[in-house]
């Protein structure tokens, strides 16, 4: 499968080195693929020269990851997204399912981080990058846990979850199988994109429990009344 991830930081090359590894053809997109912008140290990751060397992966604008993906990955910072996906080109999205990592937190104060006033309240970024492109199949996925359990759910010892939410059936099958490749067994689906919402607002909690138990590396696992 042709997959694009828009964004090149750590998610982006996790998810990517991943894909790669399960057989897929990942192009990455970041605004100026230049030689001197793909040296550089990015956010919580290693160059991406090193990235496309030791993976043979590939590196492209916005709007040329998004035309080569059959499935594309909004792998950006979530208060960025709408900007990125605007530069990769709704024409390029339309049609495709687009998987939205993202979260809209603010660390501009430091940890905790929180959510993004614009992103709460009555919508979310998942609800936002659907109006904003309304012809692409908007899954939100992956948002609730670190980049290295979204490939190896292993990591995390037990059964634990991962929440989908998206108003295609299709597109959240699509999702689910590729979750389903990493080794994910618990998939709780939150319904329509409104679940956005939801699954967003776990992401204070996570980093909470990060705070306090000194690694990343969890999950929630969903236990209902039998």
């Amino acid at each position: 499968m042709r997959i694009g991830i828009i964004g090149g930081g750590g998610v982006a090359q996790t998810l990517g080195t991943a894909l790669i590894a399960k057989g897929h053809d990942v192009v990455i997109g970041i605004r100026q693929p230049s030689s001197a912008e793909l040296a550089k140290d990015r956010s919580n990751a290693r160059p991406l020269a090193e990235w496309v060397a030791t993976t043979g992966g590939k590196v492209a604008t916005f709007s040329d990851a998004a035309r080569h993906g059959e499935v594309l990955i909004n792998a950006t910072s979530g208060q960025h997204s709408l900007e990125a996906l605007h530069a990769a080109g709704a024409a390029h999205l339309a049609g495709k399912v687009l998987i939205d990592v993202a979260n809209p937190l603010d660390f501009s104060k430091g940890m905790p981080p929180f959510v993004l006033a614009e992103f709460s309240g009555p919508t979310s970024l998942g609800e936002q990058v659907q109006a904003a492109f309304p012809q692409a199949r908007v899954v939100k996925a992956f948002n609730t846990i670190a980049a290295a359990v979204m490939v190896t759910p292993s990591l995390v010892a037990g059964e634990h979850d991962l929440f989908i939410a998206g108003n295609d059936a299709q597109a959240k099958a699509v999702v689910t199988e590729i979750a389903k490749a990493f080794g994910w067994t618990g998939v709780v689906d939150l319904g329509d994109i409104v679940g956005a919402r939801a699954s967003e607002s776990i992401l204070p909690v996570w980093v909470r429990l990060w705070m306090t138990g000194g690694s990343p590396i969890l999950n929630l696992k969903v236990a209902r009344a039998a």
